[in-house]
């Protein structure tokens, strides 16, 4: 008997297609697609649908028809799970998503218990495919990589600086704090503050004040874009003179929406831009005519997308256990991202991080650019 979590909350998940009547293969996109992550939510959404175009035009699924339904899991493990609930009660057997680490490791459970397979394009916490479930994979890179990217560079480059670093208390967030704050120790390098705020809040005066009295030079953030556009502007307006570094959370052009001017400067981590890729240009173009910046997760979601069609389609079947074992058999699958294999927990071969650097760019919008090495 399939088991299923008691659902305690509902959320907004309904089919983007004719319906189910009309379903072949039912794919979930559980997504924050609404709250503070929704940047993100409709980053993944967009990249999904646009490689659920192109997989069906071309024949779908060993012939079958991809319907997609949405799951808003507003950045919260108790919607998540009950957005997997839904799912499962819905027939989905495919899932991208979720994005939040918080979010996807308790509900990558309740879809391993009911036979859903699932590719996370945002969910970077090493403890999402370190259990070692059947049904887990993930098109992004590891924080424990990510934490090493981070303190290479800040060991490096702010050598007898004093180290500031900050989280917000999620298993993302703190985890990444966690990781980069042992590796800058294991450097020899010895933060002089570790601090924890809460998601949400709005005045961080209390901990501006506190780095000053630190005289922080260089301040790490464990977080989303969201709580670190408030530090960064009220950095500047209380003087805080210190360079901001954080990881892929603050990959959405949001940031400098709500960093304002400050955000020139701001570094952070993250894997190559695919939109540099001249293979995709054209799918770039396609997404841009429909007014839409491609940045962030929507590539890495297509790739998620097109990596399950095309196990499937490489295994002769849309059985969720049998394409699972075709992801890890069968590749390298050709993607936006590059070609694609995935280990034996689910993590793909990608390239290593690189350090990116907010500022304008030729249309005078702030933007993320890779640094030179």
């Amino acid at each position: 008997m399939k088991k299923h979590l008691l659902i305690s909350v509902f959320c907004g998940a309904f089919s983007f297609a004719a319906g189910a009547a009309n379903a072949d293969v039912l794919v979930g996109i559980g997504a924050p697609l609404t709250g503070g992550g929704a940047a993100y939510g409709e980053q993944m959404q967009r990249g999904v649908e646009a490689a659920v175009a192109k997989i069906n035009a071309a024949g779908g699924m060993n012939g079958e028809k991809i319907v997609i339904h949405l799951g808003d899991d507003v950045s919260d493990p108790k919607q998540g799970i009950s957005v997997a609930n839904k799912f499962v009660a819905d027939g989905v057997k495919f899932v991208v998503g979720h994005f939040n680490s918080g979010v996807s490791i308790p509900a990558s459970e309740v879809y391993a218990e009911n036979d859903v397979l699932m590719v996370a394009p945002g969910t970077t916490n090493p403890v999402y495919t370190d259990r070692g479930l059947w049904n887990t994979f993930r098109t992004c890179r590891r924080d424990d990589n990510q934490a090493v990217a981070a303190s290479d560079y800040i060991a490096k480059a702010f050598k007898g600086k004093n180290i500031a670093i900050a989280h917000d208390k999620t298993p993302y967030g703190q985890g990444l704090a966690d990781g980069t704050r042992d590796a800058l120790n294991n450097l020899g390098v010895k933060e002089v503050a570790y601090e924890g705020v809460n998601v949400g809040e709005k005045d961080y005066s209390a901990l501006i004040a506190k780095l000053k009295r630190d005289k922080v030079d260089v301040i790490y953030w464990g977080g989303l874009h969201p709580e670190a556009g408030l530090i960064i502007r009220q950095m500047q307006d209380n003087g805080l003179d210190a360079v901001f570094i954080s990881g892929d959370g603050i990959v959405s052009s949001e940031l400098a929406s709500i960093a304002g001017d400050a955000v020139e400067g701001v570094l952070n981590t993250f894997g190559p831009d695919p939109r540099d890729n001249p293979d995709n240009k054209e799918l770039i173009e396609e997404f841009r005519k429909q007014g839409f910046e491609p940045e962030a997760y929507t590539l890495y979601s297509y790739a998620a997308m097109t990596s399950i069609a095309d196990a499937a389609n490489a295994a002769g079947t849309n059985e969720p256990q049998k394409v699972a074992s075709a992801m890890k058999e069968k590749g390298p699958f050709q993607t936006v991202l590059g070609d694609l294999t995935y280990d034996e927990k689910g993590d793909p071969n990608l390239s290593p991080y690189v350090i990116f650097e907010w500022r304008k760019g030729d249309d005078g919008k702030y933007s993320y650019f890779q640094k030179d090495s």
